[in-house]
């Protein structure tokens, strides 16, 4: 990792180190709040101070009492300038919170709110340890081997040097499978996601980000949990799911949701996390890693629909072109 990073990285880690912590709070918006909310289920996984996930306007307008001294809020804006994120980092910081802002751009209004700065490369050929995933994780499990010192965390740490041969592998794994799905979906008008555990947010990114806004496919991210509340009723012959069956200890829900759809949808694409290949990574550490693979390996579905419905990933109709 480059020394700009591990620098960053490090003030962070020892602000919080430093603090005494009664809880994190994750702000963002769109696929930034879904790629924090990794982060939320890991710390809840791991430990016990409280931490929850906020859209960036409602974490404003809504003023969490537990928010002030003692607070640590973790911040994401691809580029810096969601107005929304930007105006949370500065109402976080005059309420006294530890405020970490990650961005593609350190001089962006949003790391300019911040009292402290992580930054990630972003298309530059960059090796993937410095881009947003690796910084990331480092910076997470950097903050939980800081409070809660453990030799798993040491090992996860060292091991996220695998990431960019774990994403380029695992991409050319899946990429038959991947474009293939794009050419037998790609006159759906719909396509329901489904996960849990930290694959849920993978299942709300692809939802939110992939399918609706960059590719104008009606969707929804349903909880694999939740499946059989409610949106179950939905079920039918020719209603398409793409279900990511997860890595880790909410595999089970994702079974039972498979088990179900398959029975009654002539439609339903599998993601088995556990078929990825982990190599460089110990057994005990897959649950981790997972959620990081499975975004590169989703992505690639989402451009092999691109290619076979002929709508670039690039193309919008209101984001960046209006006031709104």
């Amino acid at each position: 990792m480059k020394t700009e990073h591990v620098n960053q990285i490090a003030s962070a880690v020892n602000a919080v180190k430093a603090t005494d912590v009664k809880n994190f709070y994750f702000v963002a918006c769109g696929g930034s709040m879904a790629a924090l909310a990794t982060g939320d289920y890991f710390l809840s996984r791991e430990i016990s101070v409280p931490s929850k996930v906020y859209t960036s306007n409602e974490f404003v307008h809504m003023n969490p009492r537990g928010l002030g001294k003692g607070s640590v809020v973790i911040l994401r804006s691809h580029s810096g300038t969601t107005p929304e994120t930007v105006a949370a980092a500065k109402y976080a910081r005059e309420k006294g919170a530890v405020t970490i802002a990650i961005s593609m751009d350190v001089e962006s209004p949003l790391c300019k709110e911040a009292e402290y700065i992580v930054h990630y490369n972003y298309k530059d050929g960059s090796d993937v340890i410095d881009g947003e995933t690796g910084v990331y994780y480092s910076l997470i499990f950097g903050i939980l081997n800081a409070l809660t010192p453990n030799e798993k965390y040491e090992r996860l740490l060292n091991q996220l040097k695998n990431l960019e041969n774990l994403f380029e592998t695992n991409k050319k794994l899946t990429y038959d499978r991947a474009f293939k799905f794009g050419s037998e979906y790609k006159r759906e008008k719909l396509i329901y996601t489904i996960g849990s555990g930290a694959y849920y947010h993978q299942a709300y990114s692809f939802t939110s980000c992939l399918l609706m806004e960059m590719l104008w496919i009606h969707s929804n991210a349903i909880h694999s949990g939740e499946y059989f509340h409610g949106p179950f009723e939905a079920t039918d012959f020719d209603v398409p799911f793409l279900i990511i069956k997860g890595e880790g200890p909410t595999r089970p829900l994702d079974e039972r949701a498979i088990t179900f759809a398959q029975k009654f949808s002539d439609k339903v694409e599998v993601v088995d996390i556990t078929e990825l290949d982990y190599a460089g990574i110990d057994d005990d550490l897959k649950e981790y890693f997972g959620p990081a693979i499975a975004g590169a390996v989703l992505r690639q579905y989402a451009d092999g629909l691109a290619e076979h419905t002929g709508h670039p990933l690039s193309v919008r109709r209101y984001m960046w072109k209006m006031e709104y």
